[in-house]
């Protein structure tokens, strides 16, 4: 298969073709029974009838009745037997290739897409980049377009087609699919999902980037089985995303977890919400850069050349690493304090350095940990890329699409 991802940003634009809805799953997954059934396994992997019934506090007879129009319409199949010493017991699995779904990442400097099955397996990939000065509805545009490539890459994937979910940084209403204020792309009170959805003629969910990368960690990664989970992003910014009691929690108008817009120090940098000295000011990429360039005397401009400076041994660079890890351990253990989560997964572009600000981090975090707050969090680091933020929206519209609370 051709990879979308070296389609060209311009010139010879390529047209999007409207699509029709992929087939409306309200009448066999969105039962409610059904659809928890079907979410359930979706998480925690093939189960046998007697194991959803326990997990679910369902009766064997009520699990086999929901069970059944799944499998007659295909969402779930049946993998063989297993046992536990007595009968021999039907597994039942996702039918993971009956649907697809397309997640989006939208960022200043472009726009990456990637169509997905429904366990979040990647397929194809686009990525296209963001002009300078390009406002919403450019961006949006570019959207609509790099999700075409990815129809045009998979065949019959404009039938099996189910939906797209879009991440973006900052305050989402996922109610109603608006960018309320993302200071990262400069946006405020943004439709996003109401444009995209008529260009594409799909439904379509938006949700803040760091929840999106939450669903996908809870559902598929090291969250899987947790019901207290946190997964924290670090590089232009700082993010968290909260698993609460097994469910996804976003407080009363979607901005809960923003971690990085504590503020920590009265009289530090200026934030790019309004504020100063907030948790990103200190322990972002540019915090990082800002320190070297201000300690060394000398212009840093990429992290890049910020990690090779410190690996080299050059003590500005190790310093300003260094503070950015306490900076970062003191919100964790904030974090750790305020909801005690079983694992934080500590993810985003700035992870690849955590070798040089991890070790400050830890130790942080154990000197400011309340009680055993901090020993009782597991912490594992996750490198990113772009494809993982876009597969973390695609986890998006797999979540609507099963209507899960998770």
């Amino acid at each position: 298969m051709p990879s979308p991802a070296a389609a060209p940003a311009s010139g010879g634009a390529v047209g999007f073709r409207r699509v029709a809805a992929g087939p409306e799953p309200s009448g066999v997954v969105a039962d409610g029974t059904r659809a928890a059934i079907f979410a359930d396994i979706l998480t925690a992997g093939p189960s046998s009838r007697t194991e959803l019934a326990r997990r679910l506090g369902l009766s064997q007879s009520t699990v086999t009745r929901a069970v059944n129009p799944l499998v007659q319409t295909g969402y779930l199949v049946e993998v063989g037997f297993r046992s536990s010493g007595g009968r021999p017991q039907r597994i039942l699995a996702v039918a993971r290739d009956r649907h697809l779904v397309v997640g989006v990442k939208l960022a200043p400097n472009g726009v990456t897409a990637v169509l997905t099955d429904l366990e979040a397996t990647v397929i194809a990939k686009s990525r296209l980049p963001v002009a300078a000065g390009a406002g919403p509805d450019d961006v949006l545009a570019l959207a609509s377009q790099a999700v075409g490539y990815l129809l045009a890459s998979e065949e019959r994937s404009d039938e099996r087609l189910l939906g797209v979910g879009v991440g973006i940084g900052g305050h989402v209403d996922a109610a109603t699919g608006r960018c309320v204020w993302s200071g990262v792309m400069g946006w405020a009170d943004v439709d996003v999902a109401g444009p995209l959805s008529a260009a594409l003629g799909l439904p379509v969910v938006v949700n803040n980037d760091t929840n999106a990368l939450l669903v996908a960690e809870a559902w598929f990664g090291a969250g899987r089985g947790h019901e207290s989970l946190a997964v924290v992003t670090v590089g232009a910014g700082v993010g968290c995303g909260l698993l609460l009691k097994g469910d996804l929690f976003t407080g009363a108008t979607g901005l809960a977890g923003e971690l990085g817009h504590i503020p920590v120090q009265a009289d530090g940098p200026p934030c790019s919400c309004g504020n100063r000295g907030c948790v990103e000011t200190l322990a972002s990429d540019a915090a990082v850069l800002a320190a070297v360039s201000a300690a060394s005397g000398a212009p840093c401009t990429s992290i890049a050349e910020a990690r090779a400076r410190a690996q080299a041994g050059d003590a500005a660079a190790l310093g300003a690493f260094a503070a950015m890890g306490a900076a970062l351990g003191r919100a964790l253990a904030t974090l750790c304090n305020l909801v005690n989560p079983e694992k934080i997964v500590l993810t985003g572009e700035a992870a690849q350095s955590y070798e040089l600000f991890g070790p400050a981090c830890r130790d942080t975090l154990a000197a400011h940990g309340f009680s055993s707050a901090a020993a009782d969090c597991e912490v594992v680091v996750h490198r990113a890329d772009d494809y993982m933020w876009a597969r973390g929206a695609a986890c998006l519209a797999i979540r609507e699409v099963v209507q899960a609370a998770r």
